[in-house]
């Protein structure tokens, strides 16, 4: 058994490594490879993915495990969690670790039941206890509180992590790359990808974004979401929204933030016309900075942001984003 440290690399579907996977790499050489002396390495999977090894390797993998397979082109779980399964039980690493987004949440569950290996998901803060056991942070109760969780001595452990908590920082590591098979069929794999269609946009993704401005049920209309876009544009930021928007047709459900909708963790995160429920807020609770625009003095979010305007959002927004125009364009 050894005491390696996997990351295993998010991709987005143009085949980019996602920046929680630097995020992830960076944090644990700061925080887990010295205590545990074991190599910090990186895991990619998929199909001609050997030329995101250098990548990885910028940012601290000592050494880059590497699986082309035809059948891992587009994602599907069972190939996925059969991969990384099969490589786990090859090498016996100690701990584990992805980005908490919809493909991690999806396949590492599979992965972890098939080796037998402890599992959190969405940690905002890694460690190790004094004999070598991954110890984790993560919310609970709607973000209410934050809850530690200590693995027992079984190998390995594994975790997802929050986008945008760590900071990536590159490392000096040449990553050697070590080219892996794993034998899987076309019957393993249940999951039949007929089509991927993505969305075109100019705005960052939701989930990697440092900055977010997200609009509520008090925008009053789809029309009135451009607003949102607007200072979106503006800061250069993802742009997202409450359920009740979204719910009321203002908005298409993949920009929803909350407990049913996305988990981001901006260094800016702007709620206009939203109440600041705690549904929603355990979905942005981890904002470094956030600004709330509401015309109700006694919503809710106001009692749990940095910065807040009351006034009515057609009154605040359009000189608000002339004003950011103005300042990003001075810089």
């Amino acid at each position: 058994m050894s005491d390696e440290i996997w990351v295993v690399a998010d991709l987005t579907i143009d085949g980019n490594v996602r920046k929680v996977t630097l995020e992830a790499l960076s944090e644990a050489r700061r925080k887990l490879a010295g205590k545990l002396g074991g190599q910090l390495c990186g895991v990619l999977l998929g199909s001609g993915v050997s030329g995101l090894a250098p990548e990885l390797g910028k940012y601290g993998a000592e050494k880059v495990y590497v699986i082309n397979n035809k059948l891992l082109k587009d994602y599907t779980p069972e190939g996925y969690a059969i991969a990384l399964s099969d490589l786990i039980k090859r090498h016996n690493p100690a701990i584990v670790i992805t980005g908490n987004t919809s493909v991690g949440q999806d396949f590492f569950p599979r992965t972890a039941a098939r080796v037998g290996a402890g599992l959190t998901l969405d940690a905002v803060d890694l460690d190790l206890t004094d004999d070598k056991r991954l110890k984790v942070q993560r919310y609970k109760y709607s973000a209410k509180s934050i809850t530690t969780v200590e693995f027992l001595d079984n190998r390995p452990m594994m975790t997802t992590i929050r986008p945008n908590v760590f900071k990536p920082e590159e490392g000096s590591k040449a990553g050697e790359v070590v080219n892996e098979s794993v034998d899987l069929k076309p019957e393993h794999i249940v999951t039949k990808i007929v089509e991927v269609k993505r969305k075109q946009s100019e705005r960052p993704e939701l989930t990697e974004a440092e900055r977010i401005v997200s609009g509520g049920r008090g925008l009053g209309s789809e029309e009135n979401f451009k607003y949102i876009f607007e200072l979106a544009d503006a800061f250069g930021a993802a742009a997202g929204a409450s359920r009740a928007a979204v719910d009321s047709g203002y908005a298409p459900f993949e920009m929803q933030v909350g407990q049913t909708g996305k988990v981001v963790s901006p260094v800016l995160y702007v709620a206009v016309a939203i109440s600041g429920s705690i549904q929603h807020f355990a979905g942005m609770g981890s904002s470094k900075v956030i600004v709330a625009i509401n015309k109700d003095p006694e919503a809710p979010i106001f009692q749990k942001c940095d910065y807040g305007i009351c006034g009515d959002l057609f009154e605040v927004l359009p000189p608000l984003t002339e004003e950011v125009k103005k300042l990003l364009a001075q810089q």
